[in-house]
């Protein structure tokens, strides 16, 4: 009888120490240390929403365990018995009007953060954004920079507290974009072009991820993001056009079939409108979608493309109609 009475005072303090040991092996949450003005924002809105519900959900669960202690059938219990007890004005009113409060309030908040935090909506800065596209491949990340003209695999160099603009997009399954410290994920996605604009608030390494199942080697869809200062960053762009390795419509149709490859590679140049045509690939003749606010010139040639090979079969459908009519005279 002892023996059971020490296991169950014991319980609990077991359970707290396998948390706190299984917290230990997931090392740093980097989702509550924010490098950015993004993820500062919502490492906001994550706590004020957890203060919220554990104003209501700590004195439920305490008073559930008071209950359950209080009212336990025991010998020689002292609880009053009320069998026809059935109603209380008073605490009706508390039990219901609290949470009514909060989640009116909750809803609220979590309403102006989620405008504030829409991903295709500038970052107020004095610095112009930087634009980088980037591609999710199988199983590997490009990402080009249309206005320097060069491109890296698995690897993404910016300058901190500059913001950047990315416009995303897939040549493969569904995946999703994301660097915890940076902001929140967003999709990318074949024949749509999405926008997330980030900024780094300091120099540093930051890890990004795919976190969307891809296939079978979805796990290694990671990548480097290097913030550095603008010197460093005109340096990389400086010794990146140096490179031998030049990215053509060749190239980057070997790199997009299925296969695992993890280093860094750099491009000296890049097709022009890669990305658009990645874009358009498989829309079969219509205009792509564009979500969360992809930029009007990136839709623009994204038309204009997809217009272009709507008039180029429409000219080799012409011709065919006329080679065999003369075929058939």
């Amino acid at each position: 009888m002892k023996k059971r009475k020490l296991v169950k005072a014991l319980l609990p303090l077991m359970m707290i120490a396998i948390v706190v040991l299984l917290a230990g092996c997931s090392g740093q949450a980097m989702v509550l240390d924010p490098k950015g003005p993004i993820a500062e924002t919502q490492k906001d809105l994550m706590y004020i929403s957890t203060v919220m519900c554990l104003v209501i959900l700590v004195p439920v669960l305490a008073l559930t365990a008071w209950i359950v202690w209080r009212y336990r059938d025991r010998e020689g219990s002292k609880a009053s018995y009320k069998p026809n007890w059935a109603h209380n004005t008073t605490l009706e009113a508390v039990w219901w009007s609290i949470p009514i409060i909060m989640i009116a309030a909750l809803a609220v908040i979590t309403v102006k953060y989620t405008y504030a935090l829409e991903p295709s909506k500038p970052i107020k800065s004095e610095k112009a954004p930087i634009t980088i596209q980037v591609t999710s491949l199988d199983w590997k990340w490009l990402f080009t920079y249309p206005e320097l003209g060069i491109g890296t695999l698995n690897y993404v160099q910016i300058p901190a507290d500059t913001p950047i603009k990315f416009e995303l997009t897939s040549d493969a399954p569904m995946n999703s974009f994301w660097v915890p410290q940076l902001g929140g994920q967003i999709y990318t996605m074949s024949g749509m072009a999405m926008t997330l604009y980030l900024q780094a608030d300091e120099i540093g390494h930051y890890f990004g991820t795919g976190a969307n199942f891809s296939g079978s080697h979805f796990a290694d869809m990671t990548f480097d993001v290097n913030a550095t200062s603008q010197a460093d960053f005109d340096a990389f762009v400086a010794k990146t056009k140096q490179s031998p390795t030049k990215l053509t419509m060749e190239s980057y149709e070997q790199l997009a079939k299925p296969g695992q490859l993890k280093e860094v590679q750099y491009f000296s140049t890049i097709p022009d409108g890669l990305f658009q045509k990645v874009v358009t690939k498989y829309t079969n003749g219509q205009s792509a979608h564009s979500g969360h606010g992809a930029s009007s010139e990136t839709n623009h040639d994204a038309m204009k493309t997809s217009s272009a090979s709507e008039k180029s079969e429409a000219k080799d459908s012409k011709q065919m109609d006329h080679s065999q009519m003369n075929m058939s005279k």
